[in-house]
């Protein structure tokens, strides 16, 4: 007999709101389910097809020695961190994952700020056009942020979180200015006596701290939605499409993606972009192959050369948002500063791409951990990847 969908979930579809999809027991399927909840817009693969995930194997559940959390395996340590799908790939070929009991492994899982990293490819591939040049004032691509806090900062400080915004990630606070974002970008119900606003919109009325552009790191998401706005102003084309049809098709991905949008179809580029997990390890196996695949350079080298190497120390250790003492950040994107070189895309609930280039890995972990921010301890996080890349098969 089929099982209602509160036999298979803990509660009822009407339970899931506007107001509580965010947080748990909701979230299991809502972050695999974004396209029932809010507008999204198409990130289409060149042939979407089902696939069959490996079979449960030895590797996630043999003995580890990380004392992380307690956890004695990796898929006990996977469990305990609320995963919803892990994907490691070696050398190209996937050899192990796992999903939950309430996971689908065709499901387009929502990524959270990983999104502000895939972005960040788009405006690569552009600037390799000519398209976009990062040195350039943002009032060249966009006017009408003169007299915002994007009035007088360059492309390049918006892609390397180096703007001097007035602005706090307080993900948990219902009445502040970060709940009028998500209000405007349709993620949170609207108030009553509130006008509502678009996504475009609100990001032009933000204010500029007391400090100048270009310095210190400080991580805040409207700046990626900044670059998705910009990014659709610069080519007239529309993010998903772009997303498609310089990354998606021709890498090979499996399976159709989507990215959220507000009332008049802007992307949520900063955080609402939903793919499977797998496509997403082709995508960290696809920057470990410095942009190539099977001869064909999708990504400019030199782009993820300069997202590799580059990144202001000192501005990093200014603002460090995460635990790496030796990191960096360029262009959306982490680097650890560690010996193995490894690179990575975080997002808020458990959503992590971690690309160890030293040990030819790829790990993909995706999420629906209550806490936005505490992801158990990035440590642990980070310590549970290393020990995983070190492993042998």
């Amino acid at each position: 007999m089929t099982k209602t969908f509160k036999e298979r979930h803990g509660f009822s579809r009407a339970e899931v709101t506007l107001a509580n999809w965010r947080t748990a027991p909701y979230s299991r399927w809502s972050f695999q389910n974004v396209r029932d909840l809010v507008p999204t817009a198409a990130i289409a693969a060149a042939a979407p097809v089902a696939e069959t995930p490996l079979p449960s194997d030895t590797f996630l559940d043999a003995p580890m020695e990380t004392g992380l959390a307690g956890a004695g395996t990796a898929r006990a340590f996977l469990d305990y961190a609320h995963t919803d799908a892990f994907v490691l790939m070696r050398k190209g070929e996937i050899v192990a994952e796992h999903y939950a009991a309430h996971a689908d492994s065709d499901a387009a899982h929502l990524i959270f700020s990983i999104s502000k990293s895939l972005t960040a490819l788009i405006s690569g591939i552009l600037e390799a056009e000519g398209v976009i040049e990062p040195d350039r004032p943002v009032t060249d691509y966009l006017p009408e942020a003169k007299g915002s806090v994007y009035g007088d900062c360059t492309y390049r400080d918006v892609l390397d979180m180096r703007v001097s915004l007035d602005f706090e990630e307080a993900y948990l606070d219902p009445y502040g200015l970060f709940a009028r974002y998500r209000r405007a970008m349709l993620w949170n119900p609207p108030q009553p006596d509130t006008e509502p606003e678009t996504l475009a919109a609100f990001l032009l009325t933000l204010s500029k701290a007391e400090r100048p552009h270009g310095g210190p790191f400080y991580y805040a998401s409207p700046n990626a939605d900044l670059l998705g706005v910009i990014i659709e102003r610069a080519t007239g084309a529309r993010f998903g499409d772009l997303l498609s049809e310089h990354v998606w098709k021709p890498m090979g991905a499996k399976g159709d993606g989507c990215v959220s949008v507000d009332a008049i179809g802007t992307p949520r580029t900063a955080g609402g972009v939903c793919v499977r997990a797998r496509d997403l390890a082709r995508l960290g196996e696809l920057l470990r192959m410095d942009g190539a695949i099977e001869g064909r350079q999708i990504v400019p080298a030199a782009w993820i050369a300069d997202m590799r190497q580059n990144g202001d120390r000192e501005a990093w250790l200014a603002g460090m948002n995460v635990d790496l003492p030796n990191g960096r950040y360029r262009s959306q994107w982490y680097q650890s500063g560690e010996a193995d070189g490894a690179f990575c895309a975080i997002g808020i609930h458990g959503q992590w791409l971690y690309v160890d280039p030293s040990a030819e890995t790829v790990i993909v972990k995706l999420s629906s951990q209550p806490d936005p921010l505490g992801d158990e301890d990035n440590q642990d996080m980070f310590a549970f990847f290393r020990a995983l890349c070190r492993r042998t098969f």
